[in-house]
């Protein structure tokens, strides 16, 4: 065996343990690029194989009524490649041995076959044979949920009127991966359902004969989707059009697409610190040997051995400790990609979920990871070729000391000499302080972003919910009804207060820029719906004038006073420019809102709301419940209590789970770069801590020269830590602002003391490990050092 290759084996086992915490720096890091990676890459290409696979339509659309006579119009359309009409009805349902209400979407499909665009992939059974009016296919997620199998029976309730129906299939639909009701931003498998049954028996319940109210279309590949859609906005208008739309506007997609944007942030941002903090410990590392071996590199070279030999030997070096570091987390990130992938699947629906690991994904990690080491070693590397032999052979000559003013003062003086000694050492080596202040600092900073996230999330949830939805339960109306349903409501059994809303769908503009959302119609100052500023305080709509939501508004490039042009998608579908006059800053969902009687006005009808918010007695909810579910005007009834527990359980699934892995990963590093530089310290510093031994210095009192100096840097750190994860916080609240939803930048105090008491942890563990090693210290073997 080659010496310099004894050589390393020699140095690997006696720096074992610095290179085990190294090694768990940089597989902390290839475990979260492995895990981002693959979860964006399961998400990606389920995706796509399941919209290529199963048709899902470009463009949809939606009106009150238009002959089937159409259709022929709409296919002729320039640009349009497949076409399809349907009937969607919504629906109420009476599942068997649950109380709750439920509500559902029933769509068409062609009797007894599957439709041309957004086709079903059947789980289980089959579709509704042709010609039966009883037997409907219902999507997977809440069958599940409900344990309902092939043959089950369902009552729904279409306009007013009982339907009893046969389960005839469990399906998917690319329509509907992330199945929501349109009135909310997350899942509820239990209180919404999507269903399928044959066109002419949905036409018939829903009194759609001969007619449709839903278009989906596929265009051909080349065609302008924006010329598209406004000609069959043109063509659809005098039906009850309310503006078609491109899949961007489809919320399953919307929210999918979403979420893949937030893991591409996610694979660059959190690796990218998880890197850095490696290739900045692999520089302190292989600088220290290099120094620490400046006696061994002239032997070496007087041997003959030249300066790319030494080279390649401290590049192996530092390839065995990459080697391990990869191996280690591309071992974990499998492990904890399968576990998110898994997490992933109960919101997001594929037929079939992809969660192999690409090759691709391996050498991208060996490629960063390597990038890392080359980048962080190349300086000590450079330094250890260059080094003459001559020179290498002499110790680096001593410093120049003098006493500083610290020595000189009072308070020095009453000081005990071994902490003078501390003193001292820090303040005659600046750069290797900062170094090690600036190391700790990143650990630390690490911690407070992952605390950071379980904060703030659990402040999302609580503005929500204590500030902005303060109702207990919202019911919808099949269709825009006077105010006096109010007060039909007020008589209910268990209702305490009633509070209407008019939501009216829009396109808003700005120049060249639009977006599809809604405006909500509200009282002056409403109690059950909380329209907050970014102090929180409550909001007073004014008679007149636009609110939008402070990330709509920015989206626009709106400010206040500005003009917005709002398009109205219903009714007579007037367009009026109208001045901006408010933000609203809420954490959920793009929206506009407006005085409920400016809204009427604008839409030239008499005073009408589109649903309600109640407070409630809930020891009467089932009385309350059962006199809504008897009342035809009800399209849906929802219970907020169940939205926010839904929110809380998605947040901890999906962004706590990954924030709790990242969290444990920044201890671990924590420790390990105390750790390393702990021991780096001891190496540098034994033949020191021997001489003071011999001199008659208690092994207390040499321990606390070392000691001392790591809990001085430690507390040095802490104030830079909470700058930095500050720092780190922002960039990742901002990073992560989507459109349905921002996560507020919130750190309390708990945030900064977690992160503090992290980094205290991990110094006193490491101090622990440390004085073992000091009384087992070698003082003969010390002091043989060269002087």
């Amino acid at each position: 065996m080659p010496t310099l290759h004894r050589k390393l084996i020699r140095d690997l086992g006696e720096m074992k343990g610095q290179i085990a915490a190294i090694a768990v720096v940089m597989a902390a890091g290839v475990m979260t690029l492995v895990l981002a990676v693959s979860s964006l890459d399961s998400i990606r290409l389920s995706k796509d194989r399941f919209y290529t696979d199963y048709q899902f339509a470009d463009l949809f659309a939606s009106l009150t009524r238009a002959p089937d006579t159409l259709v022929g119009r709409l296919g002729e359309i320039e640009g349009i490649n497949l076409v399809e009409t349907r009937v969607v009805a919504p629906v109420r349902l009476e599942v068997p041995e649950f109380v709750d209400p439920v509500r559902g979407h029933v769509l068409s499909i062609p009797d007894g076959r599957q439709p041309l665009l957004n086709r079903l992939y059947l789980a289980a059974g089959s579709l509704p044979e042709s010609g039966r009016s009883d037997q409907v296919v219902i999507s997977q997620p809440f069958a599940e949920a409900h344990d309902l199998n092939v043959g089950d029976e369902l009552r729904i309730i279409i306009r007013g009127r009982y339907e009893r129906l046969r389960v005839s299939g469990v399906a998917l639909s690319p329509e509907f991966v992330y199945q929501v009701a349109p009135t909310d931003l997350l899942p509820d498998y239990e209180r919404y359902a999507v269903m399928w049954m044959n066109r002419r028996a949905l036409a018939n319940a829903f009194g759609m004969d001969g007619a449709f109210n839903s278009v989906v279309a596929s265009v051909q590949a080349g065609a302008d989707q924006r010329d598209v859609i406004d000609r069959m906005d043109r063509l659809l208008a005098p039906y009850g059009g309310i503006g078609a739309h491109d899949r961007e506007d489809v919320m399953s997609h919307r929210i999918l697409i979403e979420e893949i944007a937030q893991l591409e942030v996610m694979t660059i941002v959190l690796p990218g610190v998880f890197m850095g903090v490696s290739a900045f410990l692999l520089s302190v590392l292989m600088g220290r040997i290099v120094t620490t071996q400046r006696q061994q590199i002239a032997v070496i070279k007087a041997f003959g051995y030249s300066d790319g030999d030494l080279a390649v030997h401290y590049a192996l070096l530092t390839g065995m400790i990459v080697a391990v570091g990869v191996a280690l987390g591309l071992v974990l990130g499998a492990w904890a990609g399968e576990g998110m992938a898994a997490l992933y699947a109960e919101y997001f629906r594929f037929p079939e979920t992809i969660t192999r690991m690409q090759g691709r994904v391996v050498a991208l990690a060996i490629l960063v990871s390597a990038a890392a080491a080359g980048l962080g070693t190349f300086r000590a590397v450079h330094q250890a070729v260059r080094l003459p032999p001559a020179e290498a052979m002499r110790p680096p000559a001593p410093a120049e000391f003098h006493q500083s003013w610290f020595d000189r003062s009072a308070a020095g003086r009453w000081l005990a000499q071994t902490t003078r000694m501390v003193l001292r050492n820090v303040s005659r080596h600046p750069v290797k302080a900062s170094l090690t202040v600036a190391g700790i600092a990143l650990s630390g900073a690490l911690l407070l972003l992952g605390h950071y996230q379980f904060g703030s999330v659990k402040h999302l949830v609580e503005l929500q919910y204590r500030d902005v939805m303060k109702m207990d339960v919202h019911v919808t109306f099949v269709e825009p009804t006077s105010l006096g349903v109010l007060n039909e409501i007020r008589a209910l059994p268990g209702v305490h207060y009633v509070e209407g809303y008019r939501n009216v769908p829009v396109r808003l503009a700005n120049g060249h820029m639009s977006e599809r959302t809604a405006i909500s119609g509200l009282p002056a100052q409403p109690q059950l719906r909380g329209l907050i500023d970014s102090q929180y305080r409550s909001i007073r709509l004014p008679p007149d004038g636009l609110f939008l939501t402070r990330y709509l508004a920015e989206e626009l490039g709106l400010a206040l006073g500005d003009r917005v042009e709002v398009e109205v998608l219903e009714g007579q579908r007037q367009v009026i420019d109208l001045p901006l006059a408010g933000v609203i800053d809420e954490p959920l969902g793009l929206s506009g809102y407006m005085h409920i009687e400016a809204l009427n006005t604008l839409m030239r009808e008499s005073p009408a709301v589109s649903g309600a918010w109640l407070l409630i007695d809930r020891d009467q909810r089932q009385a309350l419940f059962d006199r809504l579910w008897d009342a035809s005007r009800v399209a849906g009834i929802s219970q907020i209590s169940e939205a926010e527990d839904g929110l809380r359980e998605y947040m901890e699934d999906t962004v706590l789970a990954m924030m709790a892995i990242l969290l444990l990963l920044a201890g671990s590093i924590t420790f390990a770069l105390v750790y390393n530089n702990a021991r780096i310290a001891f190496a540098e510093r034994s033949r020191e801590l021997a001489t003071l031994r011999v001199l008659g210095f208690s092994r207390g009192q040499v321990g606390w020269v070392l000691i001392g100096e790591i809990a001085l840097l430690t507390l040095a750190a802490i104030p830079l830590a909470w700058l930095l994860g500050t720092g780190f916080a922002w960039l990742l609240s901002l990073a992560f602002q989507m459109d349905m939803m921002r996560v507020p930048f919130h750190i309390t105090h708990q945030s900064y003391a977690f992160a503090a008491a992290g980094v205290v942890v991990a110094s006193a563990l490491s101090v622990v490990l440390i004085v073992r090693r000091l009384a087992t210290l070698d003082m003969v073997s010390a002091l043989k050092s060269i002087e």
